[in-house]
């Protein structure tokens, strides 16, 4: 059984390598010209999903044809390279071009995780007695896509957040001249509607102490998002200690997230060649 689907992994990949550089199978500078092969990268790309799928360790995951140490090079090297980056970027922008962003409607909220091993963006869950916990502070369009994250301790305000999160919105490029901003109650503050002013968006804020089933008809898209993005075991019980790991496989969750929601919208609308027969 494959992690995921052909129709997500192949154009994944294909993109993925696209955006790697070339490098020799055997490095021609080694002094006796006698050393293993380099491992393929697919070999390491088909173990990172795997990892960030279940969740297991790095050497649960290894096997005759890589190791754990391979694939913990690989993936820092990769990050260097500012690769998983990259590739969301590309989704992104692929995914506005043919169904097209709703940048007029935008959600925020935070969600926390486990993070039992700690790490740099890790601090005391309030709802898991003091243990190691994750917050993200997700932004998503109208639709769901979601379109970037800032990560911090579990302890951490959703509030405080805010003003990271929405600074994201600058690495989308044009924005609609009319942008609404769709929060739960946690942001109900004067400083949030600061930071709203100062930027010209439009906030829908829910009132604390009074029902939002209203006032929530927009902003459970980045509900549905956190439980999408949760549905990665990775991201939902995080054992990786450095922040620029955990904003990778973010990277790489937010990547499937938004080529399975192109697939499925476009799929009443285009044609191609590997097109499924049946809507995704």
């Amino acid at each position: 059984m494959p992690v995921l689907p052909s129709r997500l992994t192949d154009p994944l990949w294909d993109q993925f390598a696209a955006l790697l550089p070339e490098r020799p199978a055997v490095d021609p500078s080694h002094p006796l010209g006698c050393h293993r092969p380099r491992i393929g990268d697919r070999i390491v790309f088909d173990k990172l999903l795997q990892l960030l799928r279940f969740g297991c360790c790095y050497q649960a995951i290894a096997d005759t044809t890589c190791s754990a140490t391979t694939i913990r090079n690989r993936r820092d090297e990769w990050i260097r390279l500012g690769v998983f980056a990259r590739l969301k970027q590309i989704a992104l922008q692929s995914y506005d071009r043919i169904v097209g962003l709703v940048l007029e409607q935008i959600a925020v909220d935070g969600s926390i995780t486990k993070a039992p091993g700690g790490g740099e963006v890790a601090g005391r869950s309030p709802v898991e007695r003091g243990k190691q916990g994750l917050k993200r502070s997700g932004m998503t369009d109208g639709y769901g896509i979601p379109l970037g994250r800032v990560l911090a301790g579990a302890n951490r305000h959703d509030s405080p957040l805010f003003a990271s999160t929405l600074d994201l919105l600058d690495d989308l490029g044009p924005l609609p001249d009319d942008i609404t901003v769709h929060l739960d109650a946690g942001y109900d503050s004067d400083k949030t509607r600061t930071e709203l002013a100062a930027r010209n968006l439009h906030g829908r804020i829910a009132h604390k102490g009074e029902k939002a089933q209203v006032q929530a008809r927009q902003r459970w898209h980045v509900e549905r998002t956190h439980a999408w993005q949760n549905a990665f075991h990775r991201l939902a019980r995080c054992y990786e200690r450095r922040a620029t790991v955990v904003n990778a496989f973010f990277d790489l969750a937010d990547t499937i997230i938004t080529i399975r929601s192109l697939i499925r919208r476009a799929w009443t609308t285009h044609r191609w060649v590997k097109r499924p027969n049946r809507r995704p």
